[in-house]
């Protein structure tokens, strides 16, 4: 891991400023969010990632679960993982999220990982991950190892010739389902993103998973509509990798 400088943001204007900075806010940037860092310090021990600045936005008030009058639900961006699963407003009206959740990870994890943390989870491809190997997603251009390596654990939908990795969110794939919209704040104001249109396919540029441009911080997720999940399931289509699905399948009605 590379020495790096760690600020606590005060307010999100603040946060958000510092961010904008750096020069992406994909693959390599110079200046990362970190909330729990269950992901993010993990690469960086890898040099993976290797940020010369992290803000840490713990303090800033983004950690309430509140219900709307729709009977829809938002979610802030640095809610733990675990106090989402086990709130009773979604055991209740949004089971599927909960049972995605509680799917994965530990429970160590789930105490530290954050909602935003959840959304922005990065690949655990084992290419992406070893510095030693070609991966296009972590270095542009040197080439995907997976392609003919080992896959079976990588996707088989909206790959490209560049890559074939997969995002491991349990949770993503609930939101999914459930439709959320994520609200992200950033130098030109606030913006509400579809959780279809939040991620990319990794087309030429696998390197860029997000829409999301420096700066930009995920303040918190909605669902806006009235709750699915009371007859929502999870389908696991294989046999779990360590604590992650090797595919997995949700769907509400």
């Amino acid at each position: 891991m590379k020495t790096f400088a760690l600020t606590r943001a005060s307010d999100s204007g603040q946060a958000i400023a510092t961010a904008a900075k750096a020069t992406t806010a994909q693959q390599g940037a110079e200046i990362r969010f970190i909330g729990g860092g269950t992901t993010l310090i993990d690469l960086m021990k890898l040099n993976v990632e290797q940020p010369e600045t992290l803000i840490d936005i713990n303090r800033l008030p983004l950690d309430k679960i509140e219900a709307l009058p729709d009977g829809g639900l938002t979610i802030g961006a640095v809610v733990r993982n675990s106090d989402l699963a086990y709130h009773p407003l979604v055991q209740k009206n949004y089971a599927v999220l909960s049972e995605a959740i509680l799917s994965g990870a530990s429970a160590q994890l789930r105490n530290m990982a954050t909602t935003a943390g959840n959304l922005l989870q990065r690949t655990r491809c084992m290419y992406f991950r070893a510095t030693e190997m070609p991966c296009n997603k972590r270095e542009p251009g040197s080439g995907c190892a997976a392609i003919t390596g080992v896959n079976r654990s990588l996707a088989i939908l909206g790959t490209s010739e560049h890559c074939v990795a997969t995002n491991p969110s349990d949770m993503c794939v609930a939101m999914a389902a459930l439709e959320a919209t994520i609200h992200v704040r950033g130098t030109k104001g606030e913006r509400s993103i579809p959780i279809a249109d939040f991620h990319v396919l990794p087309g030429n540029t696998p390197q860029r998973e997000t829409v999301l441009e420096p700066g930009d911080l995920v303040t918190h997720a909605l669902r806006d509509a009235k709750p699915q999940s009371q007859n929502g399931f999870k389908i696991e289509l294989a046999k779990r990798c360590l604590v992650h699905a090797l595919k997995l399948a949700t769907q509400t009605v």
